[in-house]
This record gives structure tokens, sequence and C-alpha cells, in this order.
């Protein structure tokens, strides 16, 4: 029997078992990541590892939600929505750019990829935790923008997703690739300051 999120218990060791399972899934990878090491690593047993999670893939989710829930509500928290909505803007900019281009964030997103045909709820989990709820964030502070007369839209969500797919231009599929430094760098300063013109260019209210 294929084993469910519902499957999931929690105890006292649920945040151990998470960050041990964290390090090893970022140094070795989904199929490389083994139970023995992921229990050693956060100083458990295998039995209390499985009690947890019945199966590996599970604890994967779990992980990848976790950190990406964390890093999205950590980045929404920072913002003060009271400053120019450029500024605004620029600073999620810059937090998404710099998700994009992070150790954790490209290794989540190739082995999210990596699974997502075997083990689909992989991939939905992790949109939904991940991109799904910086999308989220960023429409809703869209909204208000709109509503106090700062930008001109109507689709909330749409305009979110733009303006995150423009913060990754010219980055995310040369790390996805691993195409080095050396054909033709970007600079993801540039990259985060030319999403927010090119939005602002189309949003913005003169």
């Amino acid at each position: 029997m294929t084993a469910t999120v519902h499957d999931i218990r929690r105890g006292r060791k649920f945040a151990q078992v998470l960050e041990g399972a964290r390090i090893i899934f970022l140094r070795d990878g989904f199929e490389g990541a083994s139970v023995d090491d992921i229990a050693r690593e956060a100083g458990v047993s295998k039995a209390t590892l499985y009690a947890y999670f019945p199966d590996k893939r599970l604890l994967f989710i779990e992980v990848a939600k976790t950190e990406c829930r964390r890093q999205a509500e950590e980045g929404a928290a920072q913002v003060n929505m009271d400053r120019p909505v450029g500024e605004v803007l620029l600073d999620i900019a810059r937090r998404v750019t710099a998700f994009a281009t992070s150790d954790f964030g490209q290794r989540v997103f190739r082995i999210c990829m990596a699974e997502s045909d075997r083990f689909p709820a992989v991939a939905h989990e992790f949109w939904h935790s991940g991109p799904g709820l910086v999308r989220e964030k960023i429409a809703g502070y869209l909204r208000h923008a709109a509503a106090a007369g700062d930008l001109a839209l109507d689709d909330p969500d749409f305009a979110a997703d733009q303006l995150a797919s423009l913060c990754k231009a010219s980055l995310q599929d040369r790390l996805a690739f691993r195409l080095g430094p050396d054909t033709h760098p970007v600079d993801p300063e540039r990259v985060a300051r030319e999403a927010v013109a090119m939005f602002l260019a189309r949003y913005g209210v003169r």
C-alpha cells in the first residue's frame, strides 16, 4: 500500500528528524539519501524515523514544504508595505531571485522535477508550499497596492506570476541546466531591478 501524507505522525523528535533529513537530502539528493544516514544525522533510531514517516517520499515532501514555507513567510513578514510601491516590489524581487539562485532552492527544484513523474504528490506539495505560497503572498501585496491606487491591475494572481517569472529571467534555466558563469554571467541584482522596471512599465500608475 502506498503511504499518503495522512500517514505522517508527529512526536517529540519530529523537528529533529526533519532537520537531519534536510541535511542529507540536500547533500545526497532524493535517490542517494539513505534512511540509515538520515537517522544517524537526526540522532534517532530507524524505528523512530519510520514511526513518523512510513516512507522516504513523505519525509522529503515534508522537508521541502517546511523549508519553503519558512522562507516564504519570513520574507513576507520582513516586507514593509508602507514604503513606496517601487521599493516594496524591489524587495520582493530580490527575495524571489535570491531563493531561485540559492543552493537549497535549486536542489529542491531539481529533486521535485526529477521525482514528479513517479510521485506527482511531490510536485503538488512543493508547488503549494513553495511557488504557490510565494505567489499568494505577492498577490496579496499587489491587491493591497491596487486598492491604494499605487498599481493599475485587475488580476493580482496573474500579475504575481508575471513578477515571479521576471525575477528568474536569464537565471532559472541557466542554473537548472548547470550552465557555468563563463557562459554569459548574469547579475541577480540586475535581474531584480529590471524585473521591477518592466513590471511597473505595465502596471505602474502614471
